[in-house]
């Protein structure tokens, strides 16, 4: 689903060349219907099944964004010569990042590229978010995110994520108490890259977020088009990427590339 930042977030499903505006649905009754057919998001061609959230495998398999690094990329290989689309990865990884704090599941620490900020938030499902560091490549930003990680989930629980609003953090005060704590190495990393390459961000207030959600399942139960073509149910909300029903949730985002059909 797009986005759009407002209070709370406006949330759009692409339906073919069009996108229908959810959150007007919310409280009523609605039905996805999955017509067994799966189209490759990068290459277009039908495939069986989806890997990695929307490619077929020849793609998943060849494909630089589909390899491992994107996951983690603290374990980049471009300078070892290996990357799969080395030209690909010059657009997209040599460019700056952020690292941030964001409070979804629970406050954890993550990194983004700054034109998808809060997109990255509201896709975690994350009621703050605040930068932290700017740095200058993707691995960089995996290897800040290392350190943090010592002292802070990297993870989003999903199911807790979908159970309540969360509760607002001072993120700004974490934020200190985990440099305190980083700063030696933060330090040995600006050395070996440069100092440029690791600048902290202090200037910048948390940004506060909210769903369109009228009631949080006290049960998590998830929903999957591969095991069950019809999803309907009442709409009880929308957070992150999740569809909540009065009958479970779905994660549209799982299903990109699935030919679906909507009934309002």
């Amino acid at each position: 689903m797009t986005t759009k930042l407002a209070d709370p977030v406006n949330y759009y499903l692409p339906l073919g060349e069009d996108e229908f505006h959810l959150n007007p649905y919310i409280g009523q009754p609605i039905q996805l219907i999955y017509h067994n057919q799966i189209q490759c998001q990068h290459c277009g061609r039908a495939a069986k099944k989806s890997f990695s959230q929307g490619y077929c495998y020849p793609c998943f398999k060849k494909l630089a964004q589909c390899d491992l690094c994107i996951m983690s990329p603290e374990r980049c290989h471009f300078d070892q010569g290996t990357c799969r689309e080395p030209e690909w990865a010059k657009g997209f990884c040599f460019q700056d990042h952020i690292v941030y704090l964001a409070n979804s599941s629970g406050v954890k620490v993550g990194i983004t590229r700054p034109s998808q900020i809060p997109t990255r938030w509201i896709d975690q499902g994350a009621v703050q978010g605040l930068p932290i560091f700017s740095v200058s490549t993707r691995q960089i930003s995996g290897l800040v995110e290392v350190i943090f990680k010592k002292h802070i989930s990297d993870k989003t629980h999903w199911q807790r994520m979908l159970k309540s609003a969360n509760e607002e953090v001072d993120l700004v005060a974490l934020r200190e108490t985990l440099l305190d704590k980083v700063s030696d190495e933060i330090i040995a990393l600006q050395n070996r890259f440069g100092l440029q390459a690791i600048q902290p961000i202090t200037h910048l207030d948390t940004q506060s977020i909210s769903y369109p959600v009228n009631t949080y399942p006290t049960k998590v139960t998830s929903k999957n088009f591969d095991k069950m073509p019809v999803i309907e149910g009442t709409l009880m909300g929308i957070k992150a990427q999740y569809l909540i029903f009065d009958t479970g949730v779905i994660n549209i985002r799982k299903f990109t590339g699935y030919d679906v059909e909507l009934l309002v």
